[in-house]
Order: structure tokens, then sequence, then C-alpha cells
């Protein structure tokens, strides 16, 4: 295919979500990253659940396409990509994040009917690939990148200053309400890290998030399933320790990065780690690991253009 660098485009954006500012963090960073590129965005949130909640969200994305004229279509998560290909007249790009794979049952199945319709597929780690078995070549592996800008990494002392927070805390990704996150083990583990609160992440903003990133001992994950979790980039990007199992992506994005540790779903084997995680010194040199691996929103972006350059000029379908 021929990526035209000169083409100008129009892209409208679907993921779950009423409005712009109500979609996923990760797209809407995204959507920002595409718009410095120069493409044009529009954006359409699913405000339905449920199988039917989609298929009725669809009647109102057509009047959507007709009223916007987008060239192409990026749909996030699989129902949502379900919904963009009922009409067939522009082409549909669908990233699957994890859930749309992960959940098994029906919503896999129909996240594989949206693959076969979808004009590309972009899967956000190499485990969802696998995992939703699917052997077309019109797919490729990109993970949501990061704002390196936003992203910074701050003295630990500095970062403290700005945390209601006064004493060692270890940082938990994401929300104790979210089953899969697997609050529970982190609990028991952290009984056995006497002194040290453990604190949920869930509820702040960017500022108050970079802030906590850069002020805890460590980032700590036990989730049962992960596409392509931004929180341990983020981490990464602010040179923070962190003790992970092996989850979705992690693996390869830590790589060999000193002061970050895999633990066992095990809460003697976590607690441990989380003390070396503790005693390490300094930053690590996670953000130089991010920027090596090209996971920059910037990046992302233009890969992404020249994705929807090739598909303009040369449709695969």
């Amino acid at each position: 295919m021929e990526y035209n660098e000169d083409l100008k485009m129009k892209v409208l954006i679907v993921a779950n979500g009423k409005y712009q500012n109500e979609l996923p963090s990760h797209v809407v960073e995204q959507i920002e990253a595409l718009e410095r590129e120069g493409i044009q965005i529009d954006t359409f949130g699913i405000n339905k659940s449920g199988l039917l909640g989609y298929f009725q969200e669809s009647f109102r994305l057509r009047r959507k396409i007709k009223q916007c004229h987008p060239d192409i279509i990026h749909a996030h998560y699989g129902l949502s990509g379900l919904c963009a290909n009922i009409q067939r007249r522009v082409p549909v790009v669908t990233t699957y994040h994890g859930s749309d794979i992960h959940s098994g049952g029906w919503i896999l199945q129909l996240s594989r009917i949206t693959m076969r319709l979808s004009v590309y597929n972009i899967f956000v780690g190499i485990k969802l690939l696998d995992m939703s078995d699917y052997k077309g070549k019109n797919a490729m592996l990109l993970p949501c990148g990061i704002d390196l800008d936003v992203v910074k990494s701050i003295p630990r002392e500095e970062a403290m200053k700005h945390t209601p927070i006064k004493k060692p805390f270890v940082l938990f990704a994401g929300s104790y309400e979210r089953p899969v996150k697997n609050a529970k083990l982190a609990k028991e583990a952290m009984k056995r890290v006497p002194g040290v609160d453990l604190i949920e992440l869930d509820g702040y903003n960017r500022d108050e998030v970079t802030s906590l990133m850069n002020a805890t001992s460590c980032l700590l994950m036990t989730s049962f399933n992960e596409g392509s979790p931004m929180v341990i980039k983020e981490a990464m990007a602010c040179g923070t320790p962190i003790v992970t199992v092996d989850v979705g992506d992690v693996r390869n994005v830590i790589g060999d990065t000193q002061g970050c540790y895999f633990a066992d779903y095990d809460a003697d084997d976590i607690a441990m780690k989380i003390k070396k995680a503790m005693a390490f010194e300094g930053k690590t040199t996670g953000r130089s690991r991010i920027e090596e691996l090209g996971l920059s929103n910037e990046y992302i972006a233009k890969k992404l253009k020249q994705l929807y350059c090739n598909l303009i000029s040369s449709p695969i379908r």
C-alpha cells in the first residue's frame, strides 16, 4: 500500500461514552495526539449497553455518519466495532483493548464477527491476538501510548508535597470495585507489609495521578486479566518501582528494568517483592524503556495516521 503524506482525512472515533470527555481516557488522549498530526476527528459515544442497546445505537451512528462524512471509522472495543460495521459504506478499523476478548462467551464471539467485518483490526497486546484466534492478515499489534509531556518523572519528595498522604504507601493499580483487578489478593499481601498503606487508584484527575505515581513506594498490580495496561506504562514513565503479576503485555513493557518485580499470585511472594521495591533507591529507567519501545502517544498517532492513509488510498475490502 502507498502512504500519501499529504492525504487529508476525517476520522470518526466510536467508543462507549455519551460525550468525548466521557470516552475512556486513553481513547481521548489518543484522539488529541491524532489531532496534533493534522487529522480531523469527530466522535460518537455509545450511551446504551447490552447487545440490544448497541444495535439501537447503530441507527443513531448512521445519522452521525451522514452528517460528518468520515473517510474512515475507528472503533474502540469489539462491540463498538460491531455497531460501526452494521453500515458497510465507510471502512471500519477496530481496536481490541482486553475486556472484549477476556470476557469470553458471547462478547468474544461477537468480537470475532467484528474482526471479520472490520477492514483492519488492532490488538493492544499479543496475548489478546492469541486468545482471539484471529488468523486474518489485516491485523496488527499496537498498544495505546501515553503522553510523555503530561506523565512526568518528579522527585518523590516533591511529589509528596502534592498529595494528602504523608507516610509510605503502595499504589494499587485500579479500583477496588472492579473484580478483575483482584484487590483481595493485594490487601492480603499488604497485611505482610506493616506500616504501609495501600491506596486505591480511583477518582483522581491526571495531575493527581502523576503526583501519586511519583510519590508512591511502588505500584502494585494483581489483576486476573489485562490487555496493555496504561497504568504500568505511566508508572514506567514516572520511574516508579513496580510489583506486578505476569498479565497482559507487562512483561514485554517492563523487560529487565531494575526496580520492577514480577510476582506470583501469592500474598507472601507479592509482599516480599513489595519490600524489595520499597528498598530500591531512586528512579527506575522505565521512562527510557517506554521511549525505546515507542509507546508515546505521538509515535502511536503517527502509526495510526499511516494506517488510515494506506486504507483510504487502497482499501482492503
